[in-house]
């Protein structure tokens, strides 16, 4: 069908505009030029610009605005590429104004569409997620890079010489009212032009004119049914987590804020809406009524491009101010990071409004030798408050240069003014990290617990708090997850329980993770507690609601160079519970996501005698990821020679826990589909398994809608 399309110009069309006009476009049109009759015989406006927004374009397309918007919200189509991607904000159609336009300076432009869009109708017969390579013209390449738009869909980022760009954000969609706006910010060379190219252009005007249904999702997402729609999008049956809590698409990392509010349970998170990678971080959202059903809420925290937190939302906690919901987070700008306050809006948690004082620290103690890097002016950030005696107490992650991690103390009336104190406790580069990040001390009457994240391990530390000194006198130290958990943050609920999340990192490379359109996962809740001055670690009773259909088993004897010891059993979501006598046995474990060939299969391996348990992934997957690195715990055996393990498999996540408060969490990534079988192996000599229950797994997603 053919469309009406008007060129626009700011003054007599340049040769690149002629070139690109002439291929594609219909009649030109300068702005001053524009008429209501133009308007209305018109069905897609293009302006494409090789240079950036000068003086005189500006002043020009604001003089045209008034003009423009009726025709969208009316169900005009605009198209703005280049250079002219720039006027999205003047039009009002855009609250922050693209970061980067610059020459282009890549051999080849090309594109890198992310999933959940990639059945947006521009993307129609585009079928990869990274389309061919464009010879790049003369002329500026304009996105978003360290800032994300504010009221655009991000549909996809760049490539340059092959080399993916995910923070550089730069074809966008917008609605203004029923009329849609597409800016396509690089990738168009009108000289040697693309059939990639051709078929965008093509595309864009035909869905510019609505000539297309708007797909769904669309729409930035603010509400439930636009999340939901988002996961159904983005699935991935064979990787993606069934009952573990991931984000809607797009990337996950540290549970913040985690509290159980007005009796709902609130998990924030960091959280990038531009696609499955960190950057311009956001604190995600999402409530449940079980600890174990979770609902997608709205985003609770964005980035403010001109405050301090101008980079990201980062870390932080959540703050009861007597009765007055408050959040404690590190906003980060360019190379600074500082503590920043929000205070809810209303009890469910959905608005929040900034301090205008912000940050509340303006920076870290000076005379401490903070750690510094390549990145960051201070490493100092993270924040975990309390209240004791009338006063706030606050920690904050940082490290002491050619000392250690430390757990920097202040001490304030009003969460505003700031007094720094001294470290709770310093550690030793060598031995517990040079950096202490997401610090939470964690009381058990006469019992406290520090724990660290240092990059690659989560430390807890043991002992009295000494209120005098407000110092941590550790008796014993150890690693609260022996695999990929990452950055726990705990909360006491109702019932008296300390419930901790922590983030379970990808173990898959970038591109595998772009592909998926989703990265990282919660663990399930687990309940801290100490027992004997030792800590435990365990799973609450909620767990149980996600059971299913179940099978038992009972002295199952394990004979070596055998297989088929559990028929009928397969699974990809899963718990299993196991008891061994395993005083005098040989090595023996669990054979999980097997391919009947097992070419592909995850290995649980149980050694008692080196009281060690070994989770093997040499041949969990055909692709590279994860490599042939396993993830390994120390065991005990119980006082009469048991050893009982009770593992949540999820997909890609395998959660495991043993008797004596060991935990270790990998992830694994099987290719197979037919990789779901389940079986049980023995070293040498026969062993035999005294008890094994197998639950199959619902989902995370409630089955009815959760009210508010």
């Amino acid at each position: 069908m053919e469309r009406d399309i008007l060129c626009l110009t700011v003054s007599e069309p340049t040769r690149a505009q002629l070139r690109a006009y002439g291929k594609h476009g219909g009649t030109h049109c300068t702005l001053d030029d524009l008429t209501a009759t133009k308007i209305n015989d018109t069905d897609v406006f293009w302006w494409h610009r090789t240079t950036s927004l000068d003086e005189t374009s500006r002043e020009a397309l604001t003089s045209i605005a008034e003009q423009i918007r009726p025709f969208l919200e009316d169900g005009g189509g605009l198209l703005l590429t280049h250079g002219a991607l720039e006027g999205a904000s003047i039009l009002g159609i855009e609250t922050y104004d693209p970061d980067v336009t610059q020459h282009a300076r890549a051999d080849n432009d090309g594109y890198l569409l992310r999933r959940a869009y990639t059945s947006h109708p521009l993307f129609d017969e585009i079928d990869a997620l990274r389309p061919g390579e464009t010879p790049v013209s003369s002329g500026v390449a304009t996105y978003y890079e360290s800032l994300m738009p504010h009221d655009a869909d991000v549909l996809a980022a760049r490539q340059a010489d092959g080399t993916d760009k995910y923070a550089q954000k730069s074809i966008l969609r917008w609605g203004v009212g029923d009329g849609r706006v597409l800016g396509i910010g690089h990738g168009l060379n009108f000289e040697r032009e693309s059939s990639v190219q051709q078929k965008l252009l093509s595309n864009a005007v035909s869905y510019l004119a609505g000539g297309e249904t708007e797909p769904s999702p669309i729409g930035r997402p603010k509400g439930r049914q636009e999340f939901s729609a988002l996961r159904d999008t983005v699935d991935d049956a064979k990787h993606r987590p069934a009952y573990h809590f991931t984000p809607p698409a797009n990337w996950l990392n540290d549970p913040n804020g985690v509290v159980q509010w007005n009796g709902r349970y609130h998990l924030f998170y960091q959280y990038n809406p531009a696609g499955p990678f960190h950057d311009t971080i956001h604190w995600g959202h999402a409530v449940s009524d079980d600890l174990v059903h979770w609902q997608d809420e709205p985003i609770a925290l964005e980035p403010d491009p001109d405050g301090p937190d101008s980079d990201g939302c980062w870390s932080g906690c959540f703050v009861d101010d007597d009765g007055i919901p408050r959040v404690m987070y590190t906003g980060g700008d360019g190379c600074d990071q500082l503590p920043c306050l929000a205070r809810a809006e209303d009890n469910t948690l959905r608005s929040w409004r900034k301090e205008p004082t912000n940050p509340v620290i303006e920076e870290p103690p000076a005379h401490i030798d903070i750690l510094t890097s390549i990145d960051w002016n201070a490493e100092f950030r993270d924040h975990c408050v309390w209240r004791a005696d009338g006063d706030w107490y606050q920690l904050i992650g940082s490290g002491i240069a050619d000392e250690g991690g430390a757990a920097l103390l202040y001490r304030s009336p009003d969460l505003h003014e700031w007094e720094y104190c001294h470290p709770v406790l310093t550690g030793d580069w060598r031995e517990t990290g040079p950096m202490w990040e997401c610090p939470e001390l964690l009381r058990f009457g006469d019992d406290t617990v520090l724990h660290v994240s240092d990059y690659s391990n989560v430390w807890y530390f043991l002992g009295p708090y000494n209120t005098e000194s407000d110092r941590l006198e550790p008796r014993e130290r150890g690693i609260l997850d022996h695999g990929v958990f990452y950055a726990p943050q705990s909360f006491t609920d109702d019932d008296g329980r300390t419930i901790t999340f922590g983030w379970l990192k990808e173990d898959r490379d970038s591109t595998a993770q772009w592909n998926a359109g989703w990265s990282g996962a919660m663990s399930l809740p687990r309940v801290l507690s100490t027992e004997a001055g030792r800590l435990q670690v365990d799973v609450p009773s909620e767990v149980t609601d996600l059971r299913r259909s179940h099978q038992s088993f009972e002295d199952v004897t394990i004979h070596p160079d055998e297989s088929g010891h559990l028929p009928g059993v397969s699974g990809d979501t899963l718990e299993i519970r196991a008891t061994v006598n395993a005083e005098r046995t040989g090595e023996f474990g669990f054979v999980l996501r097997a391919s009947p060939d097992d070419q592909e299969r995850t290995v649980i391996r149980v050694r008692p005698q080196y009281r060690e348990l070994v989770v093997d992934r040499s041949a969990s997957s055909l692709d590279d990821a994860p490599a042939d690195q396993n993830h390994s715990m120390p065991i005990r055996l119980t006082e009469d020679g048991k050893f009982e393990l009770r593992c949540f498999l999820d997909r890609s996540v395998l959660e495991l826990f043993t008797a004596d408060a060991q935990c270790l969490t990998s992830r694994i990534y099987p290719t197979r589909e037919d990789a779901v079988e389940i079986d049980l192996y023995a070293e040498n000599r026969p062993v035999t398994v005294q008890s094994l229950d197998v639950w199959e797994m619902g989902t995370m997603r409630p089955s009815t809608s959760i009210k508010d």
